[in-house]
């Protein structure tokens, strides 16, 4: 099986093109390559593959085999995978509100709908940034899910390990809780990241964000990723993170998110109310992995 290992901004997946390689059992085979000791190493698989309603479809499972419905950094790098290996032509150009124009565009199917992204490419015609529409936030504690009544979730207080946590839910096709601090190196993400991702009141599990509010247009956060643990950087949680920051009053809505793997650029438009997510995505290495 031929496999491309790619990230965005750290956040590294092995990728497969189901064009040309059949892959029969995904949740076992995300599990193997992922280890870090004994497989390629990474924070999971992503499937590309011919789709029905857009130029490709995307599917993302996690380093336990769980799938997950949307991948902000895995979204951008299929842009790329796409167009750099000519699985689609690309569109018309993408508009980015206070941004301006992408020159190419591609629709993507995912299990949070067919998402349009923007490439923006050097003189060598490589992608060096993708801009994605992610989407409306979805608040609604139901949709999210969140076992919480209300019409959204906003510094709501839960306990774990004996202390009260103030907790804002934003899902962006895929649950995410927020939580804002002073410092976030000082959290201990791996004890209390898997606490909150198996609480009680997330039927499908949550990723967890801790955020230090530098400026208004300015934050620094960190991720314990649902079904992979700590990550370098999480793409829809930036976005969920970006619309916890204005739903709190910390901050606006176009602003940079600071990330252990680098910086995304994020824009929760007022036009549309979606929200649109800027990033570079990296091709590593290809290799063949022996079929079992």
């Amino acid at each position: 099986m031929r496999f491309t290992k790619m990230h965005g901004l750290g956040n590294d997946y092995i990728y497969v093109n189901c064009f040309e390689e059949k892959v029969e059992d995904p949740v076992e085979l995300a599990r193997i390559v992922s280890n870090r000791h004994k497989g390629i190493g990474a924070d999971g698989l992503v499937l590309i593959s011919p789709s029905q309603t857009a130029d490709v479809q995307m599917r993302i499972f996690n380093i336990d085999g769980s799938e997950a419905e949307m991948c902000g950094n895995g979204i951008r790098c299929v842009a790329k995978y796409v167009y750099e290996h000519k699985l689609a032509a690309g569109g018309e150009a993408f508009s980015v509100p206070g941004q301006g124009p992408c020159p190419t565009s591609l629709n993507i199917e995912t299990c949070n709908g067919i998402l349009t992204v923007g490439l923006i490419t050097d003189s060598d015609n490589k992608v060096e940034q993708v801009c994605v529409n992610m989407g409306q936030p979805i608040l609604n504690p139901t949709d999210i899910p969140v076992d919480l009544p209300g019409e959204k979730i906003v510094e709501e207080a839960i306990e774990i390990f004996g202390e009260d946590l103030l907790m804002t839910c934003v899902s962006m096709g895929n649950p995410h809780a927020i939580f804002f601090c002073d410092d976030v190196n000082a959290i201990e993400l791996k004890k209390i990241g898997p606490a909150i991702e198996n609480y009680h009141l997330f039927p499908n599990r949550t990723n967890v964000h801790f955020v230090q509010v530098d400026t208004p247009t300015e934050f620094t956060m960190r991720t314990w990723e649902r079904g992979s643990g700590i990550t370098l950087a999480c793409g829809t949680g930036a976005c969920a993170c970006a619309v916890a920051t204005v739903l709190t009053g910390r901050g606006e809505r176009v602003c940079t998110a600071h990330l252990p793997g680098g910086d995304l650029y994020l824009n929760w438009s007022e036009e549309d109310n979606c929200v649109y997510m800027t990033g570079p995505a990296v091709e590593v290495f290809e290799g063949d992995w022996p079929a079992k």
